[in-house]
């Protein structure tokens, strides 16, 4: 008998004949003598929709702004998954299984007081532990918890997975199994690359890479709890029969399994090749050289909440000019270079520049630490098609490359190919 968290999106409980097969999924865990918590989502859409009558309802009124309540943002955005907890209890209820939902101020998820990008901060599992050893099946509603000021507090968008992560380490799960619309972490996306292959096992650093990078599988919070509590973790296909040969398989069950370095046995020089859409450039020129104007650059940035991406300085020749060049998301340009223009004085930057519509290709493999040429490949490959490369950035265990979004899709091809991806 083990501990399991299984984890269902918006796609997996999209309607009724959905949820009810998502309670097929459940059961089969539940028959197999395993204790289960469930994790859903709001059904899908329902999100969206609730954040457009927030967001309606100022104008609605006649009011000069559209500013509202973080807290009854949050009140009101959570109801989504607090309908779907409760008809997934009904649905097994049905099934003649013993369930109950709880909602995230229940159990309680403590997080901190920023509504609508919340932290979870504590889980108190010890109800839901003992329930669940008396056969109880906890149905959880996501992306919710309990604030500072004793509201309810959301966590962001994809915050299920969060949810469901730390509810795993909190009860001390063997396995958080994330039931998504897709059937595993692939070398990249099947839907630009048809020879991608799914991925057996994918270290934690690397999924965390890959997350943050472009991949979509996973919300990047999740990834790193998973990878702070050891959390091993499965990505599998709510879509799949559940009652399918090797779905109840506890071992090698179908999927990606997301884990520990050291579970990774045959590790590839390169894993997968992410790549991220609508990234903007920026540059200034002749940026005074002193101590300093970085901070005076990025930090009003930062307190814009204007995430900055790829930063490459040039050498300064003679002590006194430099140029600056950095990636903000496309949505963001407009806004960071109003920032920039009121910095321009403090700053000492002569000239600024931005270009948009570019992409970032990025090449992921924890067997890059102890492999060297593997960023010449990808630059011979790449020049081999005539792409022209922008800026570069690397880690110990990836390369980023910006490049022309025309030649994105062309780009991530080759360089599945380049690293035998498309062969192995």
């Amino acid at each position: 008998m083990a501990r399991i968290v299984m984890k269902f999106g918006g796609t997996s409980v999209a309607d009724l004949d959905r949820i009810h097969n998502v309670a097929r999924h459940v059961k089969r865990e539940v028959d197999a003598g395993h204790e289960v918590a469930v994790v859903v989502s709001a059904m899908s859409g329902k999100t969206n929709e609730l954040v457009g009558w927030v967001q309606g309802m100022p104008k609605a009124t006649g009011a000069d702004t559209p500013f509202y309540d973080a807290r009854e943002y949050d009140a009101i955005v959570a109801s989504g998954e607090q309908v779907t907890s409760g008809l997934l209890a009904i649905a097994l209820q049905s099934m003649g299984i013993n369930a109950r939902s709880w909602q995230g101020w229940q159990i309680p998820i403590r997080t901190d007081s920023t509504h609508g990008a919340a932290r979870i901060m504590e889980i108190e599992g010890a109800e839901i532990i003992r329930r669940m050893g008396e056969g109880q099946v906890a149905v959880v509603a996501g992306f919710q918890g309990l604030g500072p000021d004793n509201r309810i507090a959301t966590l962001g968008r994809g915050g299920s997975d969060t949810s469901a992560v730390a509810l795993a380490a909190a009860l001390k799960a063997d396995r958080c199994d994330i039931y998504t619309d897709v059937d595993g972490v692939y070398t990249t996306d099947p839907r630009i690359e048809p020879k991608a292959r799914r991925l057996k096992k994918v270290a934690f650093e690397e999924m965390l890479e890959m997350a943050s990078l472009g991949s979509k599988v996973l919300q990047v919070r999740s990834v790193e709890l998973a990878m702070v509590f050891k959390v091993r973790t499965f990505v599998r296909s709510s879509f799949e029969d559940p009652d399918a040969p090797g779905m109840g398989d506890f071992d090698n069950p179908p999927g990606t399994l997301i884990c520990d370095e050291e579970e990774v046995v045959e590790q590839e020089v390169v894993t997968g090749i992410a790549f991220a859409k609508d990234e903007a450039q920026i540059s200034l020129r002749r940026v005074a050289d002193r101590p300093g104007v970085s901070a005076a650059i990025f930090g009003p940035l930062a307190e814009n909440h204007i995430n900055v991406d790829m930063i490459v300085q040039n050498i300064s020749e003679d002590g006194s000019r430099t140029d600056m060049t950095f990636t903000v998301p496309t949505g963001d340009l407009d806004k960071a270079l109003a920032v920039l223009g009121k910095e321009k004085d403090k700053v000492g930057f002569d000239v600024i520049q931005s270009e948009s519509g570019l992409v970032k290709v990025s090449v992921i493999g924890i067997g890059m630490r102890s492999h060297a040429g593997v960023a010449a490949q990808a630059f011979s490959a790449l020049a081999g098609k005539g792409i022209n490369i922008k800026a570069i950035t690397t880690s110990e265990i990836k390369i980023s490359i910006l490049i022309d979004g025309a030649y994105g899709e062309l780009a991530v091809r080759t360089l599945h190919s380049a690293y035998g991806l498309d062969k192995k």
